[in-house]
């Protein structure tokens, strides 16, 4: 008889987590809870979740591990409120949050005088869907699993913790919860803010200049992509991971007064080396791995403008059983080619598409 898995929060990272658990131990019996009942069902009618639970937290005593897959918020209540409910002696429960500290703190308040294994998670991938039916085995493929286990957590709790996921084939990493927070920090939540402050600086010389708009719809568009991102979870993220957002924020000033001193003075060889350097740091990133942010797996195509060309390349996507996430045509003039910018959901699908294409026309195919 195989474990028993209880997952609170059946969106795309729960039900990721859920079809990778699947894909590798078969024998194991997933039950899982939504706050939105018909996304429970859903999970269990397409087969990511076997057993739909009524209630958020019953009996829990029959349960080795326990997932929450919820936003911060949610996932430090769940914490407070497993300290009444029955559990079975050694469970391991874990979560998915993006700040670690606080939840860390929580779990160690709340669960420390029982008999419970909590070890922080943060599995460092996404998409620009969402919902159980945008949920995919290898979602995590290749991304940072990142776990923040305290001195307390047996070694091999967190080798049964891996064990039972290592079917989302994600490298698995270990860190304090304050390094991972301050890591995150850097390299996720502070580009949001970043963003985000870029759009309101646009948003403000529209006043001024109206072109802002019309001319922000390529380039300017496409980099701030990530301020589209949902504001209750960033919110969440912002007031749980602040202190490290705080040193950031001085060190950002520092560094635009530093450019900004450049540019009066008109250093050009300082400035020179200033994007120099951030050109060799940027591109000596890896290009393969997941990291905080998700990547956007873009293919743009040259095609010619005419009626239907939206169609006629969808069309040979869905012969393949290729899925987008989204399709747009920009830059396009009338008599001259256009170009197609398909959005896909993992690498593979790209280079399926990049196949697809060169398979049912002659249309040249780029990546950015």
């Amino acid at each position: 008889m195989g474990k028993t898995v209880y997952i609170i929060g059946l969106g795309l990272i729960g039900g990721s987590i859920a079809l990778a658990i699947k894909r590798d131990h078969p024998d194991v019996h997933i039950i899982g809870y939504d706050i939105n009942k018909n996304q429970c069902s859903l999970a269990e009618k397409i087969g990511v979740i076997d057993e739909c639970s009524e209630t958020k937290l019953p009996d829990l005593e029959h349960v080795d591990v326990i997932f929450i897959s919820t936003p911060v918020e949610e996932t430090l209540k769940i914490i407070r409120e497993l300290k009444d409910v029955k559990l079975k002696k050694g469970v391991i429960i874990t979560d998915v949050g993006s700040t670690k500290e606080k939840i860390i703190q929580c779990a160690e308040q709340e669960l420390s005088d029982r008999e419970i294994v909590f070890i922080g998670g943060h599995p460092m991938a996404g998409s620009h869907k969402s919902g159980v039916v945008a949920a995919r085995p290898h979602l995590f493929e290749n991304a940072f699993y990142i776990f923040t286990p305290t001195e307390k957590v047996p070694a091999e709790k967190i080798e049964e913790l891996i064990d039972l996921i290592k079917g989302t084939k994600a490298n698995f990493i270990e860190l304090s919860p304050v390094e991972h927070d301050q890591i995150t920090g850097v390299i996720s939540h502070f580009p949001h803010i970043v963003a985000a402050g870029l759009v309101f600086q646009a948003e403000k010389y529209e006043e001024k200049f109206p072109l802002v708009k019309r001319l922000a719809a390529g380039g300017f568009r496409d980099i701030t992509r990530i301020a589209s991102s949902n504001p209750a979870m960033w919110r969440d993220i912002l007031i749980h991971n602040r202190n490290s957002l705080l040193e950031l924020f001085d060190d950002w000033i520092e560094e635009m007064n530093r450019l900004k001193e450049f540019v009066a003075k008109e250093q050009g060889d300082e400035l020179f080396s200033y994007f120099n350097n951030a050109k060799q740091y940027r591109d000596e990133l890896p290009e393969k791995q997941k990291g905080a942010i998700p990547s956007f797996y873009d293919l743009y195509i040259d095609v010619p403008d005419y009626p239907g060309i939206i169609s006629e390349v969808t069309g040979y996507l869905a012969k393949e059983e290729i899925s987008l996430t989204n399709i747009r045509i920009i830059e396009t003039r009338e008599e001259i080619y256009g170009v197609l910018r398909l959005s896909f959901q993992t690498e593979r699908d790209r280079e399926n598409a990049i196949k697809c294409i060169s398979k049912y026309s002659d249309y040249e195919t780029f990546i950015v």
